[in-house]
């Protein structure tokens, strides 16, 4: 056990929290019109791209994906070449070892390859990359060891490597299996490579993850009933879907599709809980659903302020010390992160959460879950006593938004169909 820490907040800390670590690969085929994370599509040199306008051939979209994803192969848009992949892990490994005092004697719970696209990366990179994790950090018993794949870059043996070289938990990202609703999200892959790669999956791990969406452009009840069926045909032990959101700076924010309104929304979220809870899987969070003993234990440290360090190309950390809980971001560009990573500076940004923070902080996570939060986890993770809080969460109460028992924080059914208007209660002010 960690030794007991003074926070400026006021507050004292018995332990320090559980420890994640998060590695960004920050390439992809292409780059898709909904997505505002930090990817970029892979051109010779690392550089970016724009993606041009759909085109649907007279085959329909199922040939468009395969012809978008053939294009690329043949202009040799493969993925990072192999110097590129080393350079981008002896970076990594460098930003890693400038980061390790901050990390001092603590065990590492869960391991996240996120991106971008992580398996675009060569499985003997992927080896290489996780040999250097267990060289540098403690990683406890049976850590959880997640990497997100697109099914548009499925190859049976590729699956199966990544598996042998430590990645015990797949995440794949599927969000349709409907040809038509893929090509309208932009994605190169098409439903039959999909459902492939999940086949795989279930073969070559002991547990793995579906990410889906829903309210697409130009989905109603039926097609949506689809993406059920399908869905639950490989008793997943994981789904995560999510509404389809359009975000700042993104194609789709310049050009918006027509999605499903609010109350079509609605009622296709409430068919998913009651499909998916039917069949065994729990809704655990606001977009995640698990069968017994396949929850996301990464995920879960998030949600309950538990700290990461996070590196790679823009890359976010949250880490705890004796007097302070900080907040780091990587430099974003693949090119100026290896950079600065090669000479210890990988941090662009780096600032010190305050007392006044840290409350909205907590419940921005905590509140995703739908069985909620002990109350005494908030002076756990935050030094600050739940009296600090006490008019805005009786507020919440008296609005129907937070459940009244006084041992738990959890939102309601309301308090979770409007959570950002729940989470907003909290902002410091």
């Amino acid at each position: 056990m960690a030794p007991s820490i003074t926070l400026d907040t006021g507050g004292t800390l018995t332990q320090l929290p559980p420890l994640s670590l998060y590695v960004h690969l920050p390439w992809c085929l292409k780059k898709c019109p909904y997505c505002d994370f930090n990817s970029h599509e892979w051109r010779a040199g690392g550089a970016s791209s724009a993606p041009a306008p759909a085109r649907v051939p007279a085959g329909g979209p199922a040939v468009a994906i395969r012809e978008a994803g053939a294009t690329m192969l043949a202009v040799g848009v493969a993925g990072p070449d192999p110097q590129t992949e080393a350079d981008y892990i002896d970076a990594l490994q460098a930003d890693l070892e400038a980061a390790l005092p901050l990390i001092w004697g603590r065990s590492v719970q869960t391991v996240f390859i996120g991106g971008g696209t992580p398996s675009l990366f060569s499985p003997a990179a992927i080896d290489r990359l996780l040999a250097m994790v267990r060289t540098h950090l403690r990683l406890a018993p049976g850590a959880e060891v997640t990497m997100e794949a697109n099914p548009g870059t499925f190859e049976r043996e590729r699956f199966r490597a990544y598996a042998e070289a430590g990645v015990n938990r797949l995440s794949i990202g599927v969000q349709s299996f409907d040809d038509r609703m893929l090509m309208a999200l932009g994605r190169v892959h098409d439903g039959d490579q999909a459902r492939r790669a999940i086949e795989t999956a279930a073969q070559c791990y002991p547990t793995f993850n579906i990410d889906l969406m829903y309210a697409l452009p130009g989905q109603d009840l039926a097609a949506l009933d689809a993406e059920i069926a399908t869905a639950l045909a490989f008793a997943p032990p994981h789904v995560s879907w999510y509404h389809l959101t359009i975000e700042p700076n993104t194609r789709f924010a310049r050009f918006p599709p027509v999605q499903p309104d609010d109350d079509m929304s609605a009622d296709m979220q409430q068919r998913i809980e009651t499909a998916l809870s039917a069949a065994g899987l729990a809704h655990y969070e606001v977009s995640a659903y698990a069968r017994a003993g396949h929850r996301a234990q990464h995920n879960l440290n998030y949600w309950e302020f538990g700290d990461y360090l996070g590196i790679g190309a823009g890359a976010h950390s949250k880490l705890s010390f004796h007097d302070r809980i900080i907040r780091q971001a990587r430099y974003r560009h693949p090119r100026r992160y290896v950079e600065a990573a090669r000479s210890g500076q990988a941090v662009e940004d780096e600032r010190r959460l305050t007392r006044a923070d840290l409350p909205f902080e907590f419940m921005l996570n905590a509140l995703r879950l739908v069985e909620g939060v002990p109350v005494g986890l908030l002076a756990e993770r935050t030094g600050s006593s739940v009296a600090t809080i006490g008019r805005t969460l009786q507020a919440a109460v008296d609005k129907g938004l937070l459940d009244p028992d006084p041992a738990v924080i959890r939102a309601t059914p309301l308090g979770a169909r409007f959570l950002n208007d729940l989470q907003a209660m909290f902002l410091p002010t």
